[in-house]
């Protein structure tokens, strides 16, 4: 007997976070797209802080040039008069002041100009290759997750992103450059002991910055997780809302909603109170660092080895320094929350997809859609399989019914069909159209080749006309109300207030199960595909309804491959073929009059539906009688493994 497990897919959040580095140079290929764009902007950024060097030392000069006239005022040597003064080498000098300041300005924004477009454009660009991404892993990955979290995962990520850039270009780089020329300056034109103090005092502050940063980082990490699970069960309560409503747990979802908060607030408090001790540490290192040097530049001025020009250039350089490198501390705070945000995004990105489409695989080439199941073997979990060596055929252009229980198989079948799981190529046997393994074409191709109506149908909250139109989106309006005027749907929709243009609501909850069956029904219909998958394509309709529309899917399956999933015997009497499975494996196929006369299971489950359906018509004066089994087209009633209405057949 074959045994086959699916195989395991890795988990999008990883063990244990990964470097900072290799975060960093996994943003780097989306910058390099705009790297002229990048390398002007870092010219920009030079030139902004070599003219912010400026400022200070043209302050230097005015404000020597002043001492020095007042100086000779008081000695009564003074000659010129005021405006002379500020006409001739002083008034250049203020000039000079107002260019420069400008001129900071000037290239600032510059930098900006051309860097906005490297920004947004990176941001656009990783956030669709993972949208794209997340919609090619495997059904089991999405159903292991909650959706609610990883979009939290997005959005913080996008947003690190961009703080990420933000930060390093506008903070951090302008900052380590502005230190370096200032230590340069201070070393070619005073002592090295300015050099010498400024350098120790930013060698503690980003020390201590980084160490206490390190510590506080497992609280931010601890808050985003409690975040995304506050997020998670909120989105998943409001998901279910009719379901909370159904049993009354309100108060229930609010108090589990609220344990989550409460861990939040918890590991805020700690975050906030690490947060306060960083700041104080940092301002006590930047005070001791100004106490120094002014102290010693003040020693300089009484001993007449330094101007007072030279006082205010050294303390406009300590001003300049230690404004922005308080904010570094901010700076590389927050760069370590968009490195830990965009880890999980890049985490993400990472993931494994298990259901890949083959190198140069070609697209499914459907002649006649003759679908074939090879020894099918398949288990979700090693521990529960669920089919057991299912062989069958579905010749081109008939109708082919599985019936059976719940739990038997039926429905992973149509999952395989669509590759939501791939089978081993050694021991999970094969699925074939037109002798094509369908695990050697892609996966786009095999999709466009297969329309289902599902018995689960979820709509998009959107209009219902962008519902049926997602069969085809290309499809034209006359073609979408083609499609349901034949889903028998066009007239409900007509006598709405906003016709086609009504909002379904989340997942369709504005409509009934009914309403929403029929405009899954129009939507594959749209679609018009060659191979056809019914799975209790009429479960949630009234018995007329269903008459009519099981009419319109006889009509639409004609000349097409037909798959049907059923509970209801009565919706596939008229199926060319019929498998009867058990769990997990095919006990019986026929025609519904061979399985009949061979009075096995199908036989049983048949006659429970009779029974059934003649207690319910003596129950119910004025209803359908049972079919018979000589003439099963007459009036076919329920199953009886499912809900209470009958089901006629065309």
């Amino acid at each position: 007997m074959r045994r086959y497990s699916a195989p395991s897919e890795p988990a999008p959040v990883s063990a244990g976070p990964r470097n900072d580095w290799q975060t960093i140079v996994s943003l780097m290929p989306y910058l390099a797209t705009y790297k002229w764009r990048v390398a002007l902007a870092l010219s920009c950024l030079i030139g902004a802080k070599v003219a912010n060097l400026g400022v200070p030392i043209v302050m230097k000069r005015i404000v020597d040039s002043l001492a020095s006239i007042r100086h000779l005022a008081a000695l009564g040597r003074a000659q010129h008069d005021p405006a002379i003064v500020l006409a001739g080498g002083l008034g250049l000098l203020v000039v000079a002041y107002a260019v420069v300041r400008l001129s900071t300005s000037m290239f600032t924004e510059l930098r900006e100009i051309l860097f906005s477009k490297v920004t947004e454009s990176a941001v656009r660009q990783l956030a669709l290759k993972v949208f794209r991404h997340l919609h090619a892993l495997s059904l089991r990955f999405h159903l292991d997750r909650q959706t609610g979290g990883m979009s939290r995962d997005i959005e913080r990520g996008t947003r690190g992103i961009q703080q990420l850039i933000s930060y390093s270009l506008y903070s951090i780089l302008p900052t380590l450059v502005e230190v370096g020329l200032v230590l340069g300056f201070f070393v070619v034109k005073y002592d090295a002991y300015y050099a010498i103090i400024t350098g120790i005092a930013l060698v503690a502050y980003i020390a201590f910055t980084i160490k206490v940063t390190e510590w506080r980082t497992h609280f931010r990490r601890t808050m985003n997780e409690l975040d995304s699970r506050a997020n998670s069960r909120a989105i998943d309560s409001l998901l279910n809302y009719e379901t909370v409503k159904y049993f009354g747990n309100e108060e229930w979802e609010a108090r589990r909603y609220d344990e989550n908060l409460k861990r939040y607030r918890a590991a805020a408090i700690k975050s906030q109170n690490s947060l306060s001790f960083l700041n104080f540490g940092q301002q006590a290192i930047i005070g001791t660092g100004l106490v120094f040097i002014l102290w010693r530049a003040t020693q300089g001025v009484m001993a007449g080895h330094l101007t007072l020009g030279d006082l205010v250039l050294i303390n406009t350089f300590m001003l300049q320094l230690y404004i922005p490198l308080n904010f570094l501390g901010v700076v590389y705070r927050e760069l370590k929350q968009s490195l830990t945000d965009m880890d999980r995004m890049f985490t993400l990105l990472g993931a494994a997809r298990e259901v890949p489409d083959a190198p140069g695989a070609p697209a499914l080439a459907v002649k006649g859609g003759e679908v074939r199941f090879e020894s099918v073997s398949f288990a979700y979990e090693a521990e529960r399989q669920i089919l057991f060596d299912v062989s069958f055929t579905i010749p081109a252009g008939t109708t082919t019914a599985v019936v059976g229980h719940s739990g038997s198989g039926k429905s992973t079948l149509a999952r395989l069909m669509f590759r939501f799981y791939d089978l081993d190529r050694t021991t999970g046997g094969a699925i074939e159209i037109d002798g094509q393994d369908i695990r050697d074409v892609t996966q786009d191709s095999l999709r466009a080749s297969i329309g289902i109506v599902p018995q689960d149908t979820v709509l998009f909250n959107d209009s219902i006309y962008y519902n049926i139109a997602y069969g085809r989106p290309t499809a034209t309006r006359d073609e979408v109300i083609a499609a349901a005027r034949a889903a028998h749907i066009h007239e409900f929709i007509e006598g709405l207030p906003k016709g086609y243009d009504t909002a379904v609501g989340e997942r369709g909850l504005k409509l009934s199960g009914g309403e929403k069956q029929r405009v899954a029904i129009a939507r594959t219909i749209l679609k018009n595909p060659p191979i056809l998958l019914f799975d209790e394509a009429t479960s949630a309709l009234d018995s007329r309804s269903e008459r009519a529309i099981q009419q319109e899917l006889d009509h639409i399956a004609r000349e097409r491959t037909t798959l049907v999933i059923a509970h209801r015997l009565s919706t596939v009497v008229h199926a060319q073929q019929i498998i009867v499975m058990d769990r997990g494996r095919i006990v019986e196929r026929g025609t519904h009059a061979e399985l009949l006369r061979a009075g096995g299971l199908f036989a049983q489950m048949w006659a429970l539906q009779q029974q059934r359906a003649a207690s319910q018509s003596e129950a119910m004066p004025g209803s359908e009688p049972p079919v018979s089994a000589e003439n099963p087209a007459e009036n076919p009633a329920e199953d009886p493994l499912e809900s209470a209405a009958t089901r006629p057949a065309p």
